[in-house]
């Protein structure tokens, strides 16, 4: 289940509170949140920055932390804009006796205790780098590794008229025949993988030599093939590492032409991807310790790999609060078990503050003057209250102030 740190503000939340015009929320990777004109900053190690009071206008804006349509997301952290409606005027608006004496529909308390952005979320086990294996040499498929296998350096990814093509190490592709006199970063690759299979003998750099088209001789033989001491895409493919077979694009029987596909396949490497609202990005930062629970129970560490750098609003129309994709890593790959696309849930540890002052998220006030504040409820009167802000976390923040205390009642919009 998806944590929450806004207590449920979205895009479209009505429950919103005031927010100074064009006010923007930038949460960076060290958790900083300045407002509307330089005001309120959190931080998720302490630091802050001061907030200033303006004089109320006669209609206030309501403060959406909402998630802007387009977040710019970068180091673990997130762009959020604050989206701003006008209000009622007080003393218009609805009517109700609340608004006419400039109260909020509702208020809650300010509480002091720990705070803790941890978090659960619901991911999905898979694989990373999908990508294509095309044909080499053209003629009849007369093998191809099944869906499943993983397929590692100097094995078989399939067969063309009984003639097999095996992976190969290296970010290059295989475009061409190499023999001796070529140069190029495919050279430097295939001199890697031949020093990596024991086929030794040459220096390895970007020139094809006579000691190279040695080596690949003896590569040749142990594999029962010509030799000819050249080496082109009808007897290896390039990829970046062990790959899986997700799926085949032909199966035997079928003819291909150079360039057809033949697999798809993914890195071989079992990991966890999920989706976080942007607003609790900062306890999903790259290095961030894990916990992942497995369909059979079993948990697993891991850490955080990969933030995505752009977030997207969610495919459920009931929820379109904006998120961005999260990679899980495991500390030890070998250990995971369960099938490819299997739910898992993952713990974000997060960071807990101690004994702090904390108000619900959706009590703050982007204040006119820059800044935020909270509006004070107080023997039948109501009063903006600049405040310093904290930690975000299960949908509340830290905040401090002159003035502020344990126990006061601050304003929120209507359940």
């Amino acid at each position: 289940m998806s944590g929450d740190a806004t207590g449920g503000l979205g895009p479209s939340d009505d429950r919103s509170r005031p927010a100074a015009d064009g006010g923007e929320l930038p949460a960076t990777g060290g958790g900083e949140l300045p407002g509307g004109g330089g005001g309120g900053e959190l931080s998720a190690g302490g630091g802050r920055r001061s907030a200033r009071v303006g004089e109320r206008p006669m209609a206030r804006r309501r403060l959406v932390l909402a998630l802007a349509a387009i977040v710019a997301v970068a180091g673990g952290g997130a762009a959020v804009t604050a989206l701003s409606a006008p209000d009622d005027e007080r003393g218009g608006g609805s009517g109700s006796a609340a608004d006419a004496k400039g109260l909020p529909p509702a208020t809650a308390p300010v509480t002091r205790g720990d705070l803790s952005n941890s978090s659960q979320q619901d991911g999905t086990l898979g694989h990373l780098g999908e990508r294509k294996i095309n044909a080499g040499p053209a003629g009849v498929l007369t093998w191809v590794a099944p869906a499943g296998a993983v397929v590692e350096r100097d094995q078989r990814l399939y067969e063309v008229e009984g003639g097999p093509v095996r992976l190969m190490y290296g970010s290059e592709p295989m475009y061409r025949t190499l023999k001796t006199g070529d140069k190029g970063k495919d050279v430097r690759q295939l001199e890697e993988n031949l020093a990596a299979l024991g086929y030794v003998g040459f220096d390895v750099d970007e020139e094809y030599t006579a000691k190279t088209a040695a080596a690949v001789k003896r590569w040749q033989k142990s594999h029962d093939l010509k030799q000819t001491g050249t080496v082109g895409p009808d007897q290896i493919a390039f990829a970046g590492s062990a790959v899986r077979v997700k799926e085949a694009g032909a199966a035997p029987g079928d003819r291909v032409a150079p360039g057809g596909p033949v697999l798809t396949v993914t890195g071989s490497e079992r990991v966890v991807q999920f989706k976080i609202p942007v607003s609790e990005a900062e306890s999903a930062k790259t290095g961030t310790r894990v916990k992942i629970r497995l369909p059979d129970g079993t948990e697993l560490p891991g850490k955080v790999s990969a933030v995505g750098k752009t977030a997207s609003a969610g495919e459920d129309p009931q929820d379109r609060t904006p998120k961005i994709s999260v990679t899980v890593s495991f500390d030890e790959p070998r250990k995971v078990k369960g099938i490819d696309q299997s739910p898992v849930t993952v713990d974000l540890t997060g960071e807990t503050r101690k004994d702090v002052l904390t108000v619900p998220v959706n009590a703050l006030l982007a204040l006119p003057g820059g800044g935020f504040g909270v509006q004070v409820v107080e023997n039948g009167t109501a009063r903006d209250l600049a405040v310093e802000l904290g930690m975000f976390g299960q949908g509340r923040v830290e905040v401090s102030g002159d003035g502020l205390r344990e126990g006061m009642k601050v304003g929120v919009p209507s359940a």
